[in-house]
């Protein structure tokens, strides 16, 4: 398996492969691999000739007082994780490539970002967009997959890639789960005993919302546990998030909460 660090290396490559008329798929991920990012992985290879998975902590989409210094690394244990799948390579730049002195651009999504984790972080989905955007230009791939628990992510690509015409196919891929219902996430690692014992609750509480077609029960339940602390729990139109009162049309109903201190997301979409 390739492993490729400079930008000028995975530009060849992603040519070279190209110019062979093989279909190139990108799955942007920023390490600490787990069972989800297989997953993307995994649909990345029945679609794709070739599938360069990104492993990079981007900055810009940190904020000052958030987790980027002590988010989990570990490229060689991601790269072993890695080695047995085929057709698949690595890209793991530096950030001095990726943001080298006087890199001074940034991709603005607008409403799509003013909302839900765009409203809590905010200057979040612009680092996400220009990061992305970074990654589809040394790429080029034909497809990007993305995972459906960062929803409001995907969505925000999605509209990026037609506002700009990109010319590249997003794909949306569902959320896996542990066996008591927690979303899958490198942030779980976070989670003391005790709070990992109580993180599911944020699954329970959204199919409790899906059940009775609001909010107001979800919010009672998650009030009995003083450890979560909710940033927001919403019932949005799926496809622009805006907010809505009761369910209409493909409805998302989306939970960001800290328990401890420990951020985590989760969501559900509603079909008409």
């Amino acid at each position: 398996m390739k492993v490729i660090s400079s930008l000028k290396g995975i530009y060849s490559l992603t040519q070279k492969h190209k110019k062979l008329g093989r279909k190139i798929a990108l799955v942007p991920t920023m390490g600490a691999l787990h069972i989800g990012h297989l997953s993307l992985i995994k649909a990345a290879q029945k679609a794709c000739d070739t599938v360069i998975v990104s492993i990079f902590v981007n900055p810009t989409q940190f904020g000052p007082n958030e987790d980027y210094n002590k988010y989990p690394r570990n490229l060689k244990k991601d790269i072993d994780l890695l080695s047995p799948l085929k057709n698949v390579a690595v890209f793991a730049p530096s950030q001095n490539d990726m943001y080298p002195e006087g890199f001074d651009t940034e991709v603005n999504v607008g409403e799509l970002s003013s909302s839900l984790c765009g409203a809590k972080r905010p200057g979040h989905f612009n680092g996400v967009a220009t990061v992305v955007l970074k990654l589809f230009n040394l790429v080029q791939p034909d497809i990007a997959f993305f995972g459906l628990k960062d929803y409001q992510q995907q969505l925000i690509i999605k509209k990026m890639v037609i506002d700009l015409n990109l010319g590249i196919r997003i794909v949306a891929c569902p959320t896996m789960r542990e066996k008591d219902g927690l979303a899958i996430s490198s942030r779980n690692q976070y989670l003391s005993t005790k709070d990992r014992q109580i993180a599911p609750l944020l699954y329970q509480a959204l199919l409790l919302a899906k059940k009775k077609k609001s909010l107001a029960a979800a919010e009672i339940f998650l009030q009995k546990e003083s450890r979560i602390k909710i940033d927001y729990l919403v019932m949005a139109d799926a496809n622009t998030l805006r907010p809505l009162k009761k369910p209409a049309g493909l409805t998302l109903i989306a939970i960001a909460a800290r328990i401890g201190k420990t951020r985590l997301i989760d969501n559900l979409v509603l079909k008409p």
